[in-house]
């Protein structure tokens, strides 16, 4: 299979469980999502220009090579773990540091092999580090998000 329908698949698999997900939920995670995938594309932006990594296939000439999976399974994850794991910040950076481990020891592997991405500049471990970071941010955003556009405390079950 071409990288080309692998990016199709890992980008539209993950719309497929949005319907599952709830219209209240969405409805409560989708700034905190929407935040990060607007932190992320930034974040590719730079790590491009710092040469951190490089993707080999681009969706077109001057989109980040990284946009199947900001708005795949970066974005759609995101709202997953927010919903199950947003008011007990120990199993979300739990649930973080598996997922995330998952795809820089295991996921970067694969692209590599299948021609999609390579790490340059940063080391697997620096990657896991910038990850955790990014956890710390998108928590951080949802409990200032509910604390001022919502009615709820950030610690009442959903």
């Amino acid at each position: 299979m071409k990288t080309s329908k692998y990016l199709i698949v890992m980008t539209l698999l993950p719309w497929l469980t949005l319907p599952f997900i709830g219209s209240k939920t969405l409805k409560r995670f989708l700034p905190g999502a929407l935040f990060m995938c607007v932190y992320v594309f930034l974040e590719g932006t730079f790590g491009e220009k710092k040469k951190w990594w490089w993707f080999h296939f681009n969706v077109k000439p001057n989109v980040l090579g990284e946009v199947p999976l900001i708005i795949g399974p970066f974005f759609v994850g995101s709202l997953w773990i927010l919903k199950y794991t947003f008011g007990n910040f120990k199993l979300y950076l739990l649930t973080n540091l598996i997922v995330d481990s998952i795809f820089t020891y295991f996921g970067l592997t694969w692209f590599k092999k299948i021609g999609y991405v390579s790490l340059v500049r940063l080391s697997k471990l620096q990657l896991s580090l910038v990850f955790m970071i990014k956890s710390f941010v998108m928590y951080g955003f949802q409990v200032l998000y509910e604390k001022v556009f919502s009615n709820r405390t950030w610690k009442q079950a959903y």
